[in-house]
């Protein structure tokens, strides 16, 4: 079942927000900064701090990459089509992730075997982003 004209505005709207968002979170870095201390304890909890805030704004910067190429196989006409089996994306999937690159099945079955599906797909990524 194909994602009907009205569906994919509606769609392309989500992921245009989405990046716009993304875009907003990942501007600020102040987590990212290096804090001195003259207490040990402070030092290690600002280095934690600093862990957790590298470990989102990649997250962050992996899931707008996802975005931006979501818009990019709109706009060639490859949205809502699974990269690993080539049928259609289910609409519930891709009202619930909109940047999904599988069906349903196909993730399944990367995530048992722990692959990244963005891996199989880094080129598209990279000139998304």
């Amino acid at each position: 079942m194909r994602i009907q004209d009205t569906e994919m505005r509606g769609v392309k709207a989500i992921l245009e927000r989405k990046e716009a968002e993304l875009d907003h979170v990942l501007r600020n870095r102040d987590g990212i900064a290096i804090e001195k201390s003259a207490d040990q304890m402070d030092e290690i909890q600002y280095a934690s701090e600093r862990d957790l805030a590298i470990r989102n704004v990649d997250r962050d910067s992996r899931l707008l990459r996802q975005v931006r190429a979501a818009l990019q196989r709109i706009h060639d006409g490859s949205f809502g089509t699974c990269i690993g089996c080539e049928s259609a994306i289910s609409p519930k999937r891709l009202a619930a992730v909109p940047w999904a690159l599988c069906c349903i099945q196909c993730q399944g079955n990367a995530d048992r075997n722990g692959q990244d599906v963005t891996e199989s797909l880094g080129k598209t990524l990279v000139s998304a982003a």
